[in-house]
């Protein structure tokens, strides 16, 4: 058997919500009166010539008409790598809610990977919900089924690999499609959670985040997140800051903007 090439992972924090109650965070709500901050991340996995964006943000007009910080925008973040978002090819999209799926300008050139399942799902009859719907922007909805059209868009039923050591995993739970990647790395098997879960604590205390469209199987997306993992310490959820905080920055000048996900935690 070929031995696999590791890949190069890295978080990108381009936005933050720093009001977020710690309640808004569990199904449970939570009995401490306190904040507990998320973070607003893309991915980047790449090696050799292959390189995959997951997921393309929001843009600063959903963060005024959500009330998000933007710290960077996932152009300029991706530029610190050495990479032109207008030559990108691929991009992986974990889900289509508005912090995942906007930035309609950017990746003009690149094929987009998706879930069937999610796709049906935000042209559906679910989206007929507020409670549903509300994580979602039409105009990333409209802009993906142009993408359709135009012949861009890449779908999956399921599992597929994508490449040799990458490959999306449907989970579901946070909404009906959701997918996650697994890839590997010089420290082995790695899975990008995205909202899987939102925290580590949402899957280590087996509580989920509040917006879900099936809760059975948001708490089974936990538990196989750490089964396609080589250990716990390889899953990676969301929107935690605490990423920020165990994985080393690519440069000193980037603290707080960009980490290394394949190298080991602090």
């Amino acid at each position: 058997m070929q031995a696999l090439t590791a890949y190069e992972v890295f978080a990108l924090r381009y936005a933050e919500n720093p009001a977020q109650a710690a309640a808004k965070n569990f199904i449970d709500g939570d009995a401490h009166d306190r904040l507990m901050p998320l973070d607003y991340f893309i991915w980047v996995i790449r090696a050799e010539n292959r390189a995959y964006v997951i997921d393309t943000g929001f843009d600063a007009q959903a963060a005024k008409e959500r009330s998000r910080v933007l710290v960077a925008t996932p152009r300029e973040l991706l530029l610190s790598l050495g990479m032109d978002s207008e030559q990108v090819s691929d991009v992986i999209v974990s889900h289509m809610h508005y912090d995942h799926a906007g930035n309609r300008e950017l990746f003009s050139k690149a094929r987009f990977h998706l879930q069937d399942r999610e796709m049906a799902y935000v042209t559906g009859r679910c989206m007929c919900h507020p409670a549903l719907s509300g994580a979602f922007d039409v105009r990333d909805v409209a802009a993906m089924v142009t993408r359709v059209f135009e012949r861009r868009v890449v779908f999956h039923d399921g599992d597929q690999e994508l490449a040799p050591g990458l490959s999306v995993h449907r989970i579901g739970g946070h909404t009906a499609g959701l997918q996650i990647v697994r890839v590997w790395t010089r420290r082995g098997w790695l899975v990008l959670a995205s909202d899987a879960s939102h925290f580590y604590a949402n899957m280590e205390q087996g509580r989920s985040f509040p917006i879900v469209y099936n809760l059975g199987d948001m708490y089974e997306g936990h538990r196989r997140c750490y089964a396609l993992a080589d250990r716990s310490e390889n899953v990676i959820p969301g929107h935690d800051p605490l990423v920020m905080q165990r994985y080393p920055a690519v440069q000193p000048s980037l603290q707080g903007r960009i980490v290394r996900l394949d190298a080991d935690p602090r």
